[in-house]
């Protein structure tokens, strides 16, 4: 074979890798039809970030991994979670400094907290301790579509104690946290990590009752590659505030964020970022036996937001006696309490505009039992669950599931995975009222040995959000967490094209 044809050979490949893209460019011939549409093919790499659990030395934290099975992906792939850089826990001693990382100086083993081994199977690593560091997730091939973390920690007494759970987030450039506090029982921090090469710059704005609140440190904040820093709201602020929006705007680089709420008096969870702001937000999964619900939400635009109250009942949409519209000044934190405004029935709240439409973010914090038993959860402004959601860590006693569809009735599709020791899938098919919430109790495994994840796909078109309640009872107090199911986002549109050899004419 001479130079020639070697030449020849070694065009034609390279344009075969570049003549989809060449297509793309081509302008429409009269009366030719539009491009095709887009296939939903499944992702082939995933990233996500647990921050580091607790610094009580009465903390255990379980770490179960799950990835539902997928059409189409690839027939290999890995998942791990691996501790980032030093030591990422808070500082014990509060009042030391804002971060935490860099003054202990210690190290931990790349070694993988979870290595999961099959789609449609949970992984579970348990750890104890108040010096668990924050981990750093990667999942490709097989294990890259909807791949899910959930972190669970179980703290018996001290600031915080109960049950706090987190679905470790995705890297991203922009988190909206209503709910956050400086007041004096509270401790928070905002807890960010950054899972790249490079050192990212980030900004921190805490926004009160009565906007913006001075601050000066909160302002470039460099997280180092690979690492994580907690940082101690009273901090950034002198002020004390019962009520605080946080908004992290990664200047450079990107960060996975969430922000840790820890209570002297009514325990603590895991605050999670709010979806975009939006005229309408919805945020499901208010239990039953809530004694207190308390909305916050924030306009982060220049127009004030006036927003109709609604929550969705088992049956349907009621209006709160009292509560029935809430009005949010641009740039100022608004709170109003609910008190137990499900009255014994699961719920969602519903927020819409009455008039134009300004977007909003928002979160409630709810509280269950009384007096010195009672226990707090977060749930914030969440979206839709879109094609499938999966929730991870759920026992056939600890888990509820809560499902709304406020513009219509849906039918959604459960399953329930083996489990992680072992145990027969199974699937349940609910139908939810146009307007209201089903709280209902997810089916189990037939043969189940440990725990397993749940996934959620609605079977039409309607809109349907979902959340997941877990519950443990430790010595009396009744500790539990809430996680929304968004969209996994396990398929991206890639647009079908035609091969085009007229690039060769350009």
């Amino acid at each position: 074979m001479n130079r020639t044809t070697l030449s020849l050979i070694a065009g034609t490949v390279a344009l075969a890798a570049v003549t989809g893209f060449a297509a793309l460019d081509q302008p429409e011939a009269p009366g030719q039809d539009t491009a095709k549409a887009a296939a939903e093919l499944p992702v082939e790499r995933t990233s996500l970030l647990c921050p580091s659990p607790s610094t009580s030395d009465l903390a255990e934290t379980s770490y179960t991994s799950f990835t539902p099975v997928t059409k189409g992906t690839a027939a290999r792939g890995t998942a791990e979670l691996t501790a980032a850089a030093g030591n990422s826990a808070p500082p014990a001693d509060t009042a030391s400094g804002k971060t935490g990382d860099k003054a202990s100086g210690k190290k931990k083993a790349a070694k993988p907290v979870v290595a999961p081994k099959a789609p449609g199977t949970p992984a579970v690593g348990v750890t104890t301790g108040g010096d668990a560091p924050a981990l750093l997730g990667t999942a490709d091939g097989k294990f890259a579509p909807g791949w899910t973390v959930q972190e669970t920690t179980e703290v018996v007494a001290g600031s915080g104690r109960g049950l706090q759970g987190l679905t470790c987030t995705a890297p991203d450039t922009e988190f909206w946290f209503p709910g956050a506090s400086t007041s004096a029982d509270r401790t928070d921090y905002v807890h960010l990590i950054n899972p790249d090469d490079s050192a990212a710059v980030v900004d921190i704005e805490l926004y009160g009752k009565g906007g913006a609140l001075a601050s000066t440190v909160g302002e470039d904040i460099t997280v180092p590659a690979h690492s994580s820093e907690p940082i101690l709201l009273s901090t950034l602020t002198p002020e004390k505030q019962e009520d605080l929006t946080v908004h992290v705007n990664v200047r450079s680089g990107r960060l996975g964020a969430a922000v840790q709420a820890l209570d002297a008096k009514l325990g603590g969870d895991w605050l999670a970022s709010s979806t975009e702001p939006a005229a309408t937000q919805v945020i499901p999964g208010i239990p039953k036996d809530a004694t207190a619900v308390r909305l916050i939400a924030y306009a982060p635009g220049d127009a004030d937001a006036d927003l109709k109250v609604q929550l969705a009942s088992a049956s349907g949409l009621i209006t709160p006696a009292g509560h029935e519209t809430l009005h949010v000044k641009a740039g100022m934190t608004t709170s109003v309490d609910l008190g137990n405004v499900t009255r014994g029935e699961a719920g969602s709240l519903i927020l819409t505009p009455t008039d134009r439409s300004t977007p909003v973010v928002a979160a409630v914090r709810v509280l269950r039992g009384k007096g010195d038993k009672q226990e707090s959860a977060f749930i914030p402004a969440a979206a839709p669950v879109g094609a499938r959601a999966s929730a991870a860590d759920n026992t056939a006693k600890t888990a509820v599931l809560s499902l709304t569809a406020p513009k219509g009735a849906a039918k959604v599709k459960v399953t329930a995975s083996a489990g992680s020791g072992g145990g027969t899938p199974v699937s349940q098919t609910y139908t939810i009222k146009a307007g209201a919430t089903q709280e209902v109790r997810p089916p189990v495994p037939a043969g189940l040995k440990g725990t397993f994840a749940l996934t959620v796909e609605p079977l039409t078109a309607t809109p349907v959000y979902a959340s997941r309640t877990l519950t443990v009872t430790q010595e009396g107090v009744q500790g539990f967490t809430i996680q929304t199911l968004p969209d996994d986002r396990g398929t991206v549109a890639v647009p079908q094209a035609d091969e085009d050899v007229s690039v060769l004419q350009r």
